[in-house]
């Protein structure tokens, strides 16, 4: 049994042989659905391994981008997309009638929350419905977007037994989260071990073995919904621990002690502690999202997340606590904060990558320009603000230059994002007022005093 219900193998015994032989031979065609920054790198080292690749999206000038062996994301080189396509091993399509040509279809595509933070499952439902029609016997299919537990089993399985096909006796489901980190010079797609589960023994076992030609090491887990609730305790444990320093930055800074210093010297400690550091709001695909999925799954149950939600709550409100104490800054220099310039360093959600995804830079450059103040940004990594769900407003922003006579021109500088190929220490010496929120300064060897910690 599996999920309370019974998974037919015994009458595909020699399909399942068959597709075993397939991945373990690395012969077997992959179709990855959503080529971003989780798509592109897996597809990546699924070519490198030696499959076939077709990549699925429907962004075409993004498809046509891919085929002309040319990278859209700053940590992943136009090289690497050059050598896969042009071996032959990797084509990017927009066509999803191309769907029934994959041994396996791996699912990568976004699940943002709503406005009112609900999961927002349109990307999974949309592509599971594009996959429906063309679904043959045989083919593997894994989800590897973030989702609240039971998503795999109660929102695609139905999509597809609707085609009279049966899941683990027809074709196979199963469930392996990414773990992609963007610009993390030490972890890649195939260095990071990879969480799988199936629906069904079967469903696992073939998933198990096409990551295991991928992958480090595979790490099996009895169900999908237990590979689901893997990712997320992972995010959520991020997300509490950042909510937790982000507390206590506040709480110290009102005592006039540093919580960069103060998080140095105590994991210096070999057992117990490990440290995480606070920020102008939390940023990316994963940590300010995934936990709601949970938050949100937990009430079918009529069970009060309250740890959780109060680690969004006091997530959500660094943004205010910054512009704050930015505010207070600007106050003191003797210029009036309404009416003041303010430039923002960094637009990015981490430092080093061009990955504006949930950054909190955004919602720092709504609550600056909501109290008369004028923002510009610098970040070397995003030349130009794209397009996003949440401030579409900003779109089409562009960087400024970085240099002495553009410091002197603003009542005050922002660090937001500490990128590292910055001159902090140009920085300071020729702004009115900085305003570090990353103890990038501190990092650069600027003296104490200097810079303002928020």
């Amino acid at each position: 049994m599996h999920g309370n219900r019974a998974v037919k193998t015994d009458a595909t015994v020699a399909d399942v042989a068959e597709l075993l032989a397939k991945f373990k031979e690395r012969s077997a065609t992959l179709g990855i659905v959503g080529l971003g920054y989780v798509g592109i790198p897996l597809a990546l080292t699924a070519a490198k391994a030696g499959f076939k690749v077709v990549g699925f999206d429907i962004d075409a000038p993004r498809v046509d981008q891919i085929n002309r062996g040319e990278s859209f994301i700053k940590h992943i080189s136009s090289a690497l997309i050059s050598e896969a396509v042009k071996g032959g091993k990797f084509e990017a399509t927009a066509d999803f009638a191309r769907l029934g040509e994959p041994d396996a279809i791996l699912i990568c595509v976004p699940t943002p929350l709503t406005k009112h933070r609900e999961p927002d499952l349109s990307y999974v439902e949309n592509t599971a419905r594009a996959i429906a029609p063309r679904l043959r016997k045989g083919q593997v299919v894994v989800l590897e977007s973030t989702t609240y537990p039971g998503t795999t089993d109660e929102v695609i399985r139905p999509i597809f037994e609707a085609t009279g096909l049966k899941s683990g006796q027809d074709f196979f489901l199963a469930f392996s989260p990414e773990r992609e980190d963007p610009g993390n010079p030490d972890f890649g797609t195939s260095t990071i071990p990879k969480v799988v589960g199936g629906d069904g023994e079967a469903a696992l076992a073939l998933a198990d073995m096409l990551y295991s030609q991928l992958i480090v090491k595979t790490v099996p887990v009895s169900s999908a919904a237990t590979a689901e609730a893997v990712k997320l305790t992972e995010n959520i444990f991020r997300a509490v621990n950042i909510a937790l320093v982000n507390e206590l930055k506040v709480v110290y800074a009102a005592m006039g002690i540093d919580v960069w210093e103060v998080i140095d010297a105590a994991k210096t400690k070999p057992f117990g502690f490990m440290p995480f550091y606070p920020g102008p709001g939390l940023g990316g695909h994963c940590i300010p999202i995934d936990p709601f999925y949970l938050t949100w799954k937990a009430r079918e149950y009529d069970i009060a997340t309250r740890f959780i939600e109060l680690a969004g709550q006091i997530n959500t409100r660094m943004p205010y606590y910054v512009v704050n104490k930015l505010a207070e800054a600007v106050d003191k220099s003797g210029k009036a904060f309404t009416g003041s310039k303010v430039l923002m360093l960094g637009i990015a959600y981490k430092k080093n990558v061009d990955d504006m995804r949930e950054s909190p830079s955004l919602k720092l450059i709504e609550l600056i320009e909501g109290r008369g103040a004028e923002v510009d940004y610098f970040d070397p990594y995003i030349p130009v603000i794209p397009m996003t769900r949440e401030h579409a407003e900003l779109a089409g922003r562009k960087s400024v230059a970085l240099d002495a006579k553009t410091l002197a021109g603003y009542d005050a500088v922002l660090i937001a994002t500490d990128h590292d190929n910055v001159d902090y220490k140009l920085v300071v010496d020729n702004a009115k007022v900085v305003v570090d929120t990353r103890n990038a300064c501190a990092r650069a060897g600027i003296p104490e005093g200097r810079v303002i910690k928020a």
